[in-house]
Parts: C-alpha cells; sequence; structure tokens
C-alpha cells in the first residue's frame, strides 16, 4: 500500500480517475479550476465592492475551495508522510539537456533542482527573472486566457470548448518558446 502511495501512477490508473472526475463534475454541472478561486477568495473578501468581477454567489464555489484545500493537504502529505526517497525519474534526454545547461539534477528526495529554486536563487538576477518574473506572467496569461492550464486543458476539453484548445495550444507553443529559446538565454545570466 505504501508503495502505491509513494510512486506516480501510471498513465492507465490516474487518466481513468480524471476521465471519472470529470464526468462526475459534468453529472452535478460544475467545472473544474483552480485559478477561479482567487476570485472566489477575493469575493469573499469583499472585492466586489470595488470591481463587479468579484461581485457574484462565491457561495457556490465553496465545494472549489475545498477542492484547493484537499490540494493543499494532499501535497503536504505527499512530500511528509509519503515521500519518495529514491530520486526524481527523468529520461536519459532530459538528464542531458539539463546538464547541458548546466542545472543540478534534483538529489535524493527532492522535485526540483536546488541552484533554481531556493531563497538563495530567489536573489540573483536568473533566480527573480524565473520566479518572481514567471509567477507574474503565469497569473496575467491565467486571468487573460479565462483559466490555467488545468482548468482550459482539462475542464474545458472535456466541454469541447473552442477556447480552451486555443489556450491549450497557446500554453504548448509557449512551452516550447521557453524550454528552447528563453531558458537558455536565462540561464546564462
Amino acid at each position: 500500500m505504501n508503495n502505491f502511495l509513494t510512486t506516480s501512477w501510471e498513465w492507465y490508473v490516474a487518466g481513468p480517475l480524471i476521465t471519472l472526475t470529470m464526468f462526475l463534475l459534468l453529472y452535478f454541472g460544475k467545472s473544474f479550476g483552480i485559478s477561479s478561486t482567487l476570485r472566489t477568495m477575493c469575493a469573499i473578501g469583499g472585492a466586489g465592492k470595488v470591481a463587479d468581477f468579484f461581485r457574484f454567489d462565491w457561495r457556490s464555489q465553496i465545494w472549489n475551495l475545498l477542492f484547493v484545500v484537499g490540494t493543499i493537504i494532499g501535497g503536504f502529505l505527499a512530500h511528509i508522510v509519503f515521500k519518495n526517497p529514491e530520486p526524481v525519474q527523468l529520461s536519459a534526454d532530459t538528464l542531458q539537456l539539463l546538464t547541458d545547461l548546466e542545472v543540478d539534477l534534483p538529489k535524493a528526495g527532492a522535485l526540483i533542482p536546488a541552484n533554481l529554486f531556493s531563497w538563495e536563487s530567489l536573489f540573483t538576477l536568473r533566480g527573480f527573472i524565473m520566479m518572481v518574473g514567471g509567477g507574474f506572467l503565469v497569473g496575467f496569461g491565467t486571468r487573460y486566457a479565462g483559466g490555467c492550464t488545468s482548468g482550459h486543458a482539462i475542464s474545458g476539453l472535456s466541454n469541447l470548448q473552442l477556447p480552451s484548445l486555443i489556450a491549450v495550444i497557446g500554453f504548448f507553443i509557449g512551452g516550447l518558446v521557453m524550454t528552447y529559446f528563453l531558458l537558455p538565454l536565462i540561464l546564462a545570466l
């Protein structure tokens, strides 16, 4: 049982679980999306007095807030209680690419390279661009696109929405541009 919880799940386990979740959401007339919880939290805090965007029945979105709380608790349990002591499994091509870019490989038990994502890295130009600049762009893009990657790719595509298809195509193009053109420039700083 513990091995089931400490290792990544294969696609034939995770995929059907996501599909089941989407069918249940469709059945109950709900839509999935993490980024909309920020709007809900702002509405709870009274932001509707300042902007019409936050003026809606936030009580109908309580289930989404509970989902986010569950995600945070699940992430905590996965990192602390069910922590996998093995290094992150990466393909040989990815390992070579990271080595070529002089990115430290994640150490055993770690999920991210410490030379890119740490407090020490945050106070460098490279770290500031990646964490603060990247965070701002993710927030702006999520608001501009009307949802985040999970909202568009999982919920929007399962509802056959054309805007979500366009957004997902944009996400992939942006990811390729970042990986092959911008990331090498940023890492060279």
